[in-house]
């Protein structure tokens, strides 16, 4: 049992140092889209009920750094403020299966080739599918006028970038990450080498396997790198690992439910359809026609290294990742240890208050905050709204607020009304 411990804490730590410098570099282009390529400039690009939205879509979600829970209110919200069906379906198809961050950590570990194959078929299906999704809707007349966002030359400098990079993006995603590196050195531990050679020999097991896995897991793209690594040295082939690379990050339980319940059950089974199919392909076409040499990965020991990087560069980007996680997991267990406690009851049926603290769950990220927060001010009578995506607390400023429209609102964006908190 010891020997078993001391390996996984030898993987995590291995796998910590290859994957640190181009996490950190991916943080710092995050950093930047967010500030430099505001949500505004986005929503412009999508209105159109035509193919050029569906690619604008597409082009536009490879780069950003989203992860699920994040871009499906995003890619709702989209939708309700003008974007056509499809668009919204390509930006949520494209967006979570791969980022700057994810594509560069990508080529750390699996290399140059995959990296490149990943955000072009994220990109390919987010466009078929959003084609598709198009192709049986009638064409939006009425377009909402969307609200310019405010960003001042003061929210445009270095440091609003290091503060979205470092605590705002990361801690989204720091849950995932953490987890993510740990599954994958569990299986580099427990799962013997040739595993997937010797018990699933037909290509047919691995991808059903794989993608039966991947649909109601959640895990962020960057988090789904390190675990497709050790998959491949595992035995499993490259064109399995692409599969599970595309269907993890792009799909899960909640995923599901939301898209279902906002675009209709035929747009949920079109993305589902699209995202399978479109991985399946790819991985065919990775296994069968291109080099097997290009995805190999040759270290049978560890993930292989690139010699590139001066050791004092990888040492020191893995302590600062390592910090800044740490600081981070120790303000998500504070904040639970430290919440008062709640007296949450049930709305009644048109009740109205003023100035009430509500409970919503689901809100995982700053994305889920900014959604909630957006969608609530559209009411009547609303003032102000702030949410704490921790503790699921919204409290609204404004007189005579209808909670059952409170409710309305939140579940059309994926999220849950749980109640009202008695002050």
């Amino acid at each position: 049992m010891i020997t078993y411990i001391q390996q996984f804490f030898v993987s995590l730590w291995q796998l910590t140092l290859e994957m640190s410098p181009y996490l950190m570099l991916g943080f710092l282009f995050a950093g930047a889209l967010h500030v430099w390529f505001p949500q505004h400039k986005v929503y412009k690009l999508l209105g159109k009920h035509n193919l050029r939205s569906v690619f604008n879509a597409s082009l536009i979600g490879v780069p950003l750094p989203l992860c699920s829970c994040g871009v499906i209110p995003t890619g709702i919200s989209f939708h309700k403020n003008g974007a056509s069906k499809g668009a919204a379906i390509s930006f949520m198809t494209s967006t979570p299966q791969t980022g700057v961050d994810s594509i560069l950590v990508t080529w750390s570990m699996l290399g140059l080739p995959m990296a490149i194959v990943r955000p072009i078929t994220a990109m390919v299906t987010g466009i078929a599918g959003g084609w598709w999704v198009n192709k049986g809707e009638q064409k939006r007349i009425d377009i909402k006028p969307l609200e310019q966002e405010q960003n001042s030359p003061k929210n445009r400098g270095i440091l609003a970038m290091l503060r979205y990079a470092f605590i705002d993006f990361m801690a989204d995603i720091v849950k995932w990450l953490v987890i993510g590196l740990m599954l994958a050195a569990v299986i580099d531990v427990i799962v013997p080498d040739d595993f997937f050679g010797t018990y699933m020999s037909n290509p047919f097991y691995e991808y059903l396997f794989v993608i039966l896995a991947s649909i109601p897991l959640y895990v962020c793209a960057t988090a789904s790198v390190p675990i497709a690594a050790v998959l491949i040295l595992k035995g499993i082939s490259p064109g399995a690992a692409l599969v599970f690379l595309m269907a993890g990050p792009a799909t899960n339980a909640a995923t599901i439910t939301v898209i279902a319940q906002t675009l209709g059950r035929l747009t949920f089974i079109k993305y589902l359809t699209t995202i399978v199919a479109g991985a399946v392909l790819s991985g065919l076409v990775i296994d069968h026609l291109l080099p097997a040499e290009w995805f190999a990965i040759t270290d049978t020991g560890h993930i292989h290294e690139h010699t590139l990087l001066p050791q004092w560069l990888t040492w020191g980007s893995a302590i600062i990742l390592t910090t800044l996680i740490v600081y981070h997991l120790m303000k998500i267990f504070s904040g639970k240890f430290n919440k008062s406690s709640q007296k949450v009851r049930s709305a009644i049926a048109g009740e109205i208050l003023d100035n009430p603290q509500l409970k919503v769950d689901g809100m995982t990220c700053k994305h889920c905050k900014a959604s909630v927060e957006k969608q609530v001010q559209q009411i009547e009578n609303v003032e102000s709204v702030i949410a704490d995506e921790k503790s699921g607390v919204v409290t609204i400023q404004g007189t005579s607020i209808p909670i059952d429209e409170v409710a309305k609102q939140v579940a059309e964006i994926g999220y849950t009304f749980s109640g009202i908190i008695d002050k």
